[in-house]
């Protein structure tokens, strides 16, 4: 009897994982690599649709994971909606400016805030929320 092998998986960084469903999984991998200087640490090879089930990212120290669609098996392609992304960062004009001309769409400009931070908010090309947050 022939056994397979699994390749090793790579550390989940972080107490919380997002997993986001986006529409061309890959495409959003490159986009967060340009946009918010994350590093690929796993993905599982595209279908013969070109979908990918599993994406691993490292976004400023924590864990992203991503994936396609996949409607025949219960999980439709819905548009991101009530919640957002924060990365708390320690540069935000940096981070603000990679983002955007990465292709990021500008919702709220850098700002200060009651709390004591200058935050922002971008929308990614696949419909996600993104706010970057910097204490004073």
């Amino acid at each position: 009897m022939e056994t397979q092998t699994q390749a090793p998986q790579p550390d989940v960084k972080g107490g919380l994982t997002a997993y986001l469903q986006v529409d061309g999984a890959m495409k959003a991998a490159d986009f967060y690599q340009r946009a918010f200087g994350a590093e690929l640490a796993g993905a599982h090879p595209p279908d013969d649709k070109g979908r990918t089930m599993h994406v691993h990212l490292y976004v400023n120290g924590s864990s992203l994971m991503l994936a396609d669609a996949y409607p025949e098996h219960g999980h439709p392609l819905e548009k991101p909606q009530g919640f957002t992304m924060t990365l708390h960062v320690n540069d935000i004009d940096a981070w603000w400016k990679r983002a955007i001309e990465a292709g990021a769409t500008s919702v709220l400009p850098i700002s200060e805030m009651f709390w004591g931070a200058r935050y922002a908010q971008v929308r990614d090309p696949f419909g996600v929320l993104w706010a970057l947050n910097q204490p004073l």
